[in-house]
C-alpha cells in the first residue's frame, strides 16, 4: 500500500489574469487527487502584487516569504510590476525575490505543439532548460545591488555573471531529464563573441556531457538555433542555455508550439520547487473571462511530478501525467480560449478539463 504523503502548497494569485487561472490549477489538482486519501495536499494563499501592496504596502511582504520558508512548493501567479507605485518599479519583481531567496537556479521550460491548434511546428516536442540565476539578468546575478548600474548619466552598463558551478548544475539537469526523453542535448551558446563568459558556458556542459555518454550533445549560436527553431523545432530534443538566451528561445518555442497561454514552466532548487507559467499578467485581458489556464495547469503538473519525485511517491507523477492527458484531451477535442483561435471562456475550459479527469474513459487525447 502507498504511503500517506501530507503537502502544504503555496498559492500567489498574483497580479492581471493570474487570479483567474491561478487557483484553477489548485481546483485541477484537487479534482486529480479526490480518489486518493493516501494524498492530502494543504493549500496556503498568500498575497504578492497589488495585492500586497493594498494590504502590506510592499508587492512583496515578508510575511509571505516567511510562509514560503516553510512550503515544500507553491505556484506563483503572474505579476503586472510595470503598473506598481513608481518606488517599486525600479526595484526586485515579486518573481525575482523569490527566486534569489530560494536560489531556484533551474528554470524548466516544456514546448508541445497540442493537436487541433495551429503551431507553427506541430510535431515540436522540446525542452528548454534555463539557468536561473546569473547571466545578464541584473535582478538576480548580485549578492547585493543589481548588476545594471550608471557610472554616468549618459552611460549603461551591465554586467553578466557565469560561474563554473552554475554551469554545471545546470547541465546536470539537462543531461538527466535528456535521459527521460530523446537523448539529445543541445547547448545553447554564444561564445564565438563572449569568448570568456560563454565560452565558459559552453566549456563547462561539454565536461559535464562526457559524465553521459549515452546521451548525444551538440552545440548551436544562440542566433542560429532560434533561425534553426523556426524551421526545425521538431529536431531538437533538450536545450540547456543561460539565463536571458533561455528566456527568450522558450518565448519563442511557445509562440511555435500554437501559444505562450500553453507554455508551462517550473522553477528549483535543490529542495524547493515553483511552478510558474511562462507568460505574462496580460492586464489588458485581465477579468474578462478569457485567459488561457493551460500553462498554469500545466506548470502544476510539473510541479507534481517533481514532488513525487523528491518524495519517492509514484501517485503524484501518474496524476501528473493524467492531468496533462486531460488538458491534451480537451485541446484536441477543439475547447480553445480565444489565443489558440477558440471561442471557449476560462470557465468553460475549466470546466471541461475537470470532466475529463472526471470521465477519462469518455473521451481520448487526438494525436
Amino acid at each position: 500500500m502507498t504511503r500517506p504523503l501530507q503537502l502544504r502548497i503555496g498559492v500567489l494569485p498574483g497580479d492581471g489574469i493570474g487570479p483567474e487561472v491561478v487557483p484553477a490549477a489548485a481546483l485541477v489538482i484537487d479534482a486529480a487527487l479526490a480518489s486518493r486519501p493516501d494524498v492530502k495536499i494543504t493549500w496556503q494563499r498568500l498575497p504578492i502584487g497589488h495585492e500586497a501592496i493594498s494590504r502590506y504596502g510592499t508587492p512583496m511582504p515578508e510575511e509571505t516569504l516567511e510562509f514560503l520558508d516553510e512550503l515544500d512548493a507553491w505556484i506563483l501567479g503572474p505579476h503586472d510590476s510595470a503598473s506598481y507605485p513608481d518606488r517599486w518599479r525600479t526595484q526586485l519583481t515579486p518573481g525575482g525575490t523569490i527566486r534569489k531567496r530560494f536560489e531556484l537556479f533551474a528554470n524548466i521550460r516544456p514546448a508541445r505543439a497540442f493537436p487541433s491548434t495551429a503551431a507553427v511546428s506541430p510535431k515540436m516536442d522540446l525542452i528548454v532548460v534555463r539557468e536561473n540565476t546569473e547571466g545578464f539578468y541584473a535582478d538576480r546575478n548580485m549578492y547585493a545591488g543589481a548588476g545594471e548600474f550608471m557610472p554616468t548619466p549618459e552611460v549603461a552598463m551591465a554586467v553578466g555573471v557565469v560561474t563554473r558551478r552554475a554551469c554545471e548544475r545546470i547541465a546536470h539537469e539537462a543531461f538527466r531529464l535528456a535521459r527521460t526523453r530523446r537523448r539529445r542535448v543541445t547547448i545553447a551558446h554564444k561564445a564565438n563573441v563572449l569568448s570568456m563568459t560563454s565560452g565558459l558556458f559552453l566549456d563547462t556542459c561539454l565536461d559535464v556531457a562526457n559524465e553521459y555518454p549515452d546521451v548525444e550533445v551538440d552545440h548551436q549560436h544562440i542566433d542560429a538555433l532560434a533561425a534553426l527553431l523556426v524551421r526545425y523545432a521538431d529536431a531538437f530534443d533538450v536545450i540547456v542555455t543561460e539565463n536571458m538566451f533561455g528566456d527568450i528561445l522558450s518565448d519563442l518555442t511557445g509562440e511555435l508550439a500554437g501559444s505562450i497561454g500553453n507554455a508551462p514552466s517550473l522553477n528549483t532548487s535543490e529542495t524547493k520547487a515553483m511552478a510558474q507559467a511562462a507568460h505574462g499578467a496580460a492586464p489588458d485581458i485581465a477579468g474578462l473571462g478569457i485567459a488561457n489556464p493551460t500553462a498554469v495547469i500545466l506548470s502544476s503538473a510539473m510541479l507534481l511530478r517533481c514532488l513525487g519525485t523528491r518524495h519517492e511517491h509514484s501517485v503524484l507523477g501518474r496524476t501528473a501525467s493524467r492531468i496533462e492527458t486531460a488538458v491534451e484531451t480537451v485541446i484536441g477535442q477543439g475547447m480553445c480560449t480565444a489565443d489558440l483561435g477558440g471561442t471557449a471562456s476560462t470557465a468553460r475550459f475549466i470546466d471541461a478539463v475537470l470532466a475529463a479527469l472526471t470521465h477519462p474513459s469518455d473521451t481520448e487525447p487526438a494525436r
